[in-house]
């Protein structure tokens, strides 16, 4: 499975981007890890085929919405009231199992990263 990110760029303080991810095959949960300077890729959020309520990170509660088009297998993460600490490189991922996880190492499939940077 190949995944395509796309949707990143330059955003203000307080605006809005929105990313999307297409799979080339069907996955079971696919989700949104980001990596900033100098830190470990963290998990953003994730939704499953299978259905069940998406999870998030705590950051980013209330900010961004994980959604999915079924037909196109491909999800999207609505990013709202961006601020600078959402600099980063952002990552889509995908595993076969439907069962949601915030692990990294637990997803088989990378996108390449997608660049969002938010400037105060």
């Amino acid at each position: 499975v190949q995944l395509q990110a796309s949707g990143g760029g330059l955003v203000q303080a307080g605006g809005s981007l929105r990313l999307s991810c297409a799979a080339s095959g069907r996955t079971g949960t696919m989700g949104w890890f980001r990596q900033a300077p100098g830190k470990e890729r963290a998990f953003v959020a994730v939704i499953s085929w299978a259905g069940g309520s998406p999870v998030y990170a705590d950051s980013v509660k209330g900010r961004f919405t994980i959604s999915r088009e079924n037909a196109k297998n491909t999800v999207h993460l609505q990013m709202n009231n961006l601020n600078p600490e959402d600099t980063a490189v952002y990552y889509c991922a995908a595993r076969s199992a439907t069962v949601m996880t915030t692990t990294r190492r637990a997803y088989n499939y990378w996108g390449q990263g997608t660049q969002v940077t938010v400037s105060s």
